[in-house]
């Protein structure tokens, strides 16, 4: 009975009957002419025989796509083997997306349909008749024959699904399957080696952006794979699910928002339209968990958001080249080429357009051409970057170079100011501060070479030592201002009398020596001008002008003698001068008697003279 009622009329027959030879490539495509869609996708073989047999089946409108819908599709055609020999041949699904197909077929002979295959994505690869990332169904046509075949399409919950079955022979189909996955291999080695190139450059110049991109590059080889079937291929061949595409598709928009933002620099440059991309990571987080929790209405309303939103990072990359970004452009000008392709699948998934094998590989090529020009992009950056680094470089050696000039500038000066403030502090360590002339110790050492110089030389020397009379007297009358104005004035006196090689120094208090190298006759009278030089000077006071005189020892010497025994000797004559009445010049020769008769006056003088 089940035979009389799946009897289908020879007049619809007819219209779906496809002639089939040795030679098919695949050009011939069959399923369209008569299909059926079963909402609730429970419909048996029965159900479908059925609705064929009632006239439910209707040729598929637009360009082969049913466009998203839920339930599943049967198809029904026939092929006529145009042969006089049994004709193998290989029926090939056009898409990859598709959870399940089932393929039954009845020949001339046979009133019923039986199963050829039961194919389902959750199933082992091995399992598959045909070895294919897309599913195939084998089947032999007997000679001169016509064979009738019913096809169920099934996407589960709602999906896209595309009722045609491309028809080929068995070494055609392989030829092209090869040539297929090494046109894929060559894009993803292509994609490969670009995000191992921003790897390395990633490393060398520490930019985050060339390791994000390195990310997503790698994650578009994943997603590209999955979707078109070779993960589970070659790699996932055990328990494959609809949700590792959808999963793989989610890293891959992340990845690629987050490449985008840090390329880009959003949060910098365009803050409000950094917030559509922080909207479309949040979107692909929602695929990723619809994925993993098997929603497939989330996980494709999340895709469509995704695609929908996928202009605005050719938007802000526009603004980002008006802002001065040269990079930006190229980069506005590959992700565009990403949105062709992208839009074009969207196109063929609606039905609008055609589905054939360009269109099928147009997305992961645009992906390629994306991934090259974007690559093109970073270059332009790097550069950019390599020559700011450089004009940095030129600034700051300019910088370091102007900083050397004046640090050196700074350094002589400092120098100078070290040279002056050195030889002031030399000065003053040998001079005295009130009168200007040698202090004590100072006196000393240069006395001490003259007298050396004078022995070597073999010219007498003579010191001479002053002490100015009753200078006491002149504090306590005066005051101190007087007094230090009065040691002023005897020293000015003496300098404008002398010689420069001669020495003159204050020993301490009102008592001064002076070395020279003079005879003794002539020491004495230079001694006795001096005398009268002091005697001539007048300081001017409120109580009327103030004088003073001056006692002078003199020694001499013609050997080898230290300035501390010269002195010593000169120190004597004049205190024999001061025992003598003050204002006088004697001379050490003529005060030795009296010296060693008055030893007192010896330890009288080692008293009062600093030490």
């Amino acid at each position: 009975m089940l035979a009389l009622l799946l009897l289908i009329p020879n007049t619809v027959l007819a219209q779906m009957v496809t002639s089939v030879g040795a030679e098919e490539d695949g050009s011939q495509r069959t399923g369209q002419a008569r299909v059926w869609h079963d909402p609730s996708g429970q419909a048996t073989l029965a159900d479908a025989l059925t609705a064929l047999n009632s006239g439910r089946f209707s040729p598929l409108a637009g360009g082969g796509s049913t466009g998203l819908q839920k339930g599943s599709y049967w198809s029904y055609f026939e092929l006529r083997n145009t042969q006089q020999h049994v004709l193998p041949l290989h029926l090939e699904y056009v898409d990859h997306q598709l959870i399940r197909l089932q393929a039954f077929a009845s020949d001339q002979a046979a009133s019923d349909f039986h199963e050829l295959v039961d194919l389902a994505m959750g199933e082992p690869f091995a399992q598959r008749p045909v070895f294919h990332n897309r599913f195939v169904v084998p089947v032999e046509l007997p000679p001169g024959e016509t064979v009738r075949f019913l096809v169920r399409y099934d996407s589960e919950e709602a999906g896209f699904v595309f009722p045609s079955m491309r028809i080929w022979t068995p070494d055609a189909l392989s030829k092209s399957h090869t040539g297929e996955t090494a046109v894929l291999a060559f894009l993803f080695g292509g994609i490969a080696l670009i995000s191992l190139f921003s790897l390395i450059v990633g490393v060398t110049t520490g930019d985050s952006s060339f390791f994000a991109y390195f990310v997503y590059g790698i994650s578009k080889i994943v997603a590209w794979a999955t979707i078109l079937g070779f993960t589970h291929q070659y790699v996932l061949q055990q328990d494959f699910h609809w949700s590792y595409m959808s999963a793989a598709g989610a890293v891959s928009i992340f990845c690629g928002v987050v490449f985008d933002r840090l390329f880009l620099q959003t949060r910098q440059y365009t803050p409000r339209l950094d917030y559509i991309l922080i909207l479309m990571m949040v979107n692909a987080g929602i695929l990723l968990v619809s994925a993993i929790l098997q929603i497939k209405t989330v996980a494709l309303i999340s895709i469509t958001l995704a695609l929908l939103l996928y202009p605005a990072s050719t938007v802000i990359a526009l603004v980002r080249w008006r802002q001065g970004s040269s990079e930006a452009a190229v980069f506005a000008v590959g992700w565009t080429l990403l949105l062709a392709g992208l839009f074009y699948q969207a196109l063929r998934d609606l039905g609008i357009v055609d589905h054939n094998l360009v269109n099928y590989y147009l997305p992961p090529l645009s992906s390629f051409v994306e991934m090259v020009t974007i690559m093109a992009a970073m270059g332009i950056k790097l550069r950019r970057v390599r020559l700011q680094a450089l004009e940095s470089e030129r600034q700051y050696r300019r910088h370091l170079e102007q900083s050397k000039v004046k640090l050196e500038g700074l350094v002589r000066a400092r120098t100078e100011e070290l040279e002056k403030a050195k030889q002031l502090a030399e000065m003053e360590a040998r001079t005295d501060p009130l009168t200007g002339i040698r202090n004590r110790r100072s006196f000393l050492e240069d006395a001490e070479l003259c007298i050396k110089r004078a022995y070597r030389e073999g010219e007498p020397a003579s010191l001479l030592m002053f002490d100015i009379d009753h200078f006491k007297s002149i504090n306590d009358e005066h005051g101190h201002g007087v007094g230090d104005a009065a040691l002023r004035e005897f020293s000015a006196a003496i300098q404008t009398k002398i010689r420069e090689t001669d020495v003159f120094g204050r020993l301490g208090g009102e008592e001064f020596a002076l070395l020279i190298t003079e005879s003794r006759p002539n020491s004495l009278l230079t001694a006795e001008r001096l005398r009268d030089a002091i005697a001539a000077i007048r300081l001017p006071t409120a109580g009327g002008p103030v004088m003073f005189t001056s006692s002078i020892g003199v020694a001499h010497s013609d050997n080898d003698i230290s300035v501390e025994q010269l002195m010593r000797q000169a120190d004597l004559a004049m205190y024999r001068a001061k025992q003598q009445g003050r204002n006088q010049v004697v001379d050490y020769a003529a005060a030795d008697d009296a010296a060693a008769e008055h030893p007192a006056l010896i330890s009288e003088s080692a008293e009062v003279t600093p030490a």
